[in-house]
């Protein structure tokens, strides 16, 4: 948040503007710039007060809103012919651009500004927000920028209507990882719903019937931060240690259960943390249904059966909360602005032809594979 208050000095970095000075508007004299939150170069004859390389807004006694963002104002610079009013309407578009500012001038009242009357004061907001650059290639698509969100706010006297506070909410910076190295996974097997044990070399090989729930559980490994999200994007099977062989199913479609089952694969909400779970963000559970593969000539395949899934490392933020909602309802992890690392988890299964029980086909896990 910056400032609180106007009158805030910005550091001789962010008054190094070597080019395409703006004037800071409504600043007659150095105390006036100061209070703007704007720079002053007394050197400088033509232009000495401008803005700098940051976000400035000004809350002017004539009823107006300004807004200035510098193109230069973080470490990857903004893409300012796409900055805009989130919910102006038309007539509402900067006054002034360069290849280094771009500065929004208008009433308090119009292009989407929100009033609120809290005891002796009102208060105005808005929010600016940018879009983002995207190359397409001959099999995808692909961006390096971020959205960029400001949400501006004026608080005058309701009396007088005198401005008495500025304030800027910006993105914050993402969490760092606590820890640094290779992002190592588990992919395991609980012997039942409370996940309380999981099976082990010793419990190998284990019989199920086709339709059985499987317990299965992916945890990050060696790490204890708890900032951390395991986040798992796709989980599918293959009848191979190769993770691209065919045939293949899905299990996990971009975090949520594949759609196309007819035995559709539930998701397991973690609780809170507990001594038996500490880091209850290091684990993501699902349920999925026993299957055999079947084979073009419609005829059952044995042998192994390999699970995979991709997963990766979130930090969540305010952009960014590592969070998203699928289509059935059900809550999964997401990390699109905030991944740190990846890694692939996978277990094999043994199917085999059920003799005692009932007809069909029958499952085998080894226990659990891990991966770095």
């Amino acid at each position: 948040m910056y400032p609180d208050l106007p009158g805030a000095r910005l550091t001789q970095e962010q008054c190094q503007v070597l080019a395409g000075k703006i004037p800071c508007a409504n600043a007659l004299d150095e105390a006036a710039c100061f209070q703007a939150g704007c720079c002053y170069d007394g050197t400088d004859p033509t232009t000495p007060c401008y803005y700098g390389n940051t976000v400035t807004v000004q809350c002017l006694m004539d009823g107006h809103f300004i807004l200035v963002v510098s193109r230069d104002m973080s470490a990857h610079p903004i893409i300012l012919d796409s900055v805009r009013l989130a919910y102006a309407q038309a007539g509402c578009d900067p006054i002034w651009m360069t290849e280094a500012f771009v500065v929004f001038r208008f009433p308090l009242t119009q292009c989407g500004t929100t009033v609120q009357v809290i005891g002796d004061k009102l208060i105005y907001e808005n929010q600016l927000i940018s879009g983002i650059d995207i190359q397409t290639g001959p099999r995808g698509s692909i961006t390096r920028d971020s959205t960029f969100i400001l949400h501006a706010r004026c608080i005058y006297n309701a009396s007088d209507f005198l401005p008495v506070q500025v304030k800027v909410f910006l993105p914050p910076t993402p969490a760092p990882v606590i820890q640094t190295g290779p992002l190592r996974l588990e992919l395991r097997i609980a012997t039942d719903v409370s996940y309380g044990s999981y099976l082990t070399e010793r419990d190998h090989p284990v019989v199920k019937v086709l339709r059985d729930p499987v317990y299965v559980e992916v945890r990050i490994l060696q790490r204890t931060d708890p900032n951390l999200v395991l986040v798992l994007h796709q989980c599918w099977a293959t009848p191979s240690a190769n993770p691209l062989d065919q045939p293949q199913w899905p299990i996990l479609v971009d975090g949520c259960p594949f759609l196309g089952d007819n035995y559709r694969t539930q998701l397991v909400p973690m609780g809170p943390a507990s001594s038996e779970l500490p880091f209850p963000t290091h684990h993501q559970r699902f349920v999925l249904s026993t299957f055999a593969f079947v084979d073009s000539a419609q005829m059952v395949l044995e042998g192994l059966v390999y699970i995979f899934c991709s997963a990766s490392a979130c930090s969540p933020s305010q952009l960014e909360p590592c969070r998203t909602i699928c289509p059935s309802g059900v809550t999964a992890s997401k990390s699109v602005l905030s991944v740190l690392s990846m890694g692939v988890a996978c277990c094999w299964w043994w199917f085999q032809t059920h003799t005692g029980c009932s007809p069909g086909r029958v499952l085998n896990c080894p226990t659990s594979c891990s991966t770095a």
